[in-house]
């Protein structure tokens, strides 16, 4: 039993763990998700993310021979780079559109062609879909190249979007910080009634130890009455023949008196006969 409920407490505390380190990522992922994901304006150590909207990139037999693919849904790595103007072609940039259709937007093409001024000069990027291999509407110029392409992390993106809506807030955040709400207030109860439960035992183990002790008097008590008892019993038992020594001292007392007496009446008697003579001899 001690056993079982050993595991249980173990397990209660590894599923709080990793529910603490949950919500302490999903925070963390959260606050990364909102302040660099899809912002042109900030990235993490020169990097930039963004959620790719489109399969204009994706795997299909105009790019199968090519090394960079992805799909809707996922996140493109961006890295910065030092000089827009020295891209080449095949390279895969990220790029603020000026197309007509998604102007303002970011888009991950690959440079089909460099468009060069008569002195060299580097006037723009064209840029494509691999997949359907349809060159882009806008010349790219190089102010409005945003990175480069550096890598991807699949189906990741739709995670992203995910977390960064009302449900995915409620869901990643919201309900695991009640969940750890709700466990710790369990166990705050549970602790409370734990404590109140051991202050109530050593009272009650504290009545116990008083009441043994007032019953431990008691016997004392009882056992010092009964040993008086005893010793009353057994000096009243040797009082009543200590009376006769005294009698008979006073017998003896009593018979040496009558002696005396007897003795003082003979010699009076002695002495009687001669005051007679000598009256008779003076008549």
């Amino acid at each position: 039993m001690n056993t079982s409920k050993k595991i249980m407490n173990i397990a209660l505390k590894v599923v709080t763990w990793l529910l603490v380190a949950f919500t302490v990522f999903m925070m963390i992922f959260t606050i990364v998700t909102v302040t660099t994901v899809d912002k042109n304006d900030r990235s993490i150590f020169g990097v930039k993310f963004y959620i790719v909207r489109t399969d204009s990139m994706s795997l299909s037999e105009n790019n199968k021979d090519m090394d960079v693919h992805f799909n809707a849904g996922d996140i493109v790595i961006i890295k910065n780079v030092e000089n827009p103007k020295e891209m080449q072609a095949g390279d895969v940039i990220a790029f603020m559109s000026t197309n007509s259709e998604s102007y303002g937007e970011t888009v991950t093409h690959m440079i089909r062609e460099v468009k060069q001024s008569e002195d060299g000069k580097v006037l723009g990027y064209v840029t494509y879909g691999t997949n359907t291999g349809t060159d882009d509407e806008a010349l790219v110029e190089p102010e409005y190249i945003l990175g480069a392409y550096s890598g991807k992390l699949p189906a990741l993106g739709n995670f992203f979007a995910f977390v960064k809506s009302t449900p995915g807030y409620i869901v990643c955040i919201l309900v695991p910080f009640l969940l750890l709400i709700l466990y710790n207030g369990v166990n705050v109860i549970r602790l409370f009634r734990k404590y109140k439960r051991e202050q109530m035992e050593e009272m009650q183990a504290e009545k116990d130890k008083l009441e043994a002790e007032r019953a431990e008097n008691q016997r004392m008590m009882q056992e010092l009455l009964a040993l008086k008892a005893q010793l009353d019993e057994k000096n009243g038992g040797e009082g009543t023949p200590s009376a006769e020594p005294a009698s008979e001292a006073d017998s003896a007392d009593e018979a040496t008196t009558d002696e005396m007496s007897e003795t003082k009446v003979e010699t009076q008697s002695e002495a009687a006969p001669a005051e007679t003579t000598d009256e008779t001899q003076v008549v």
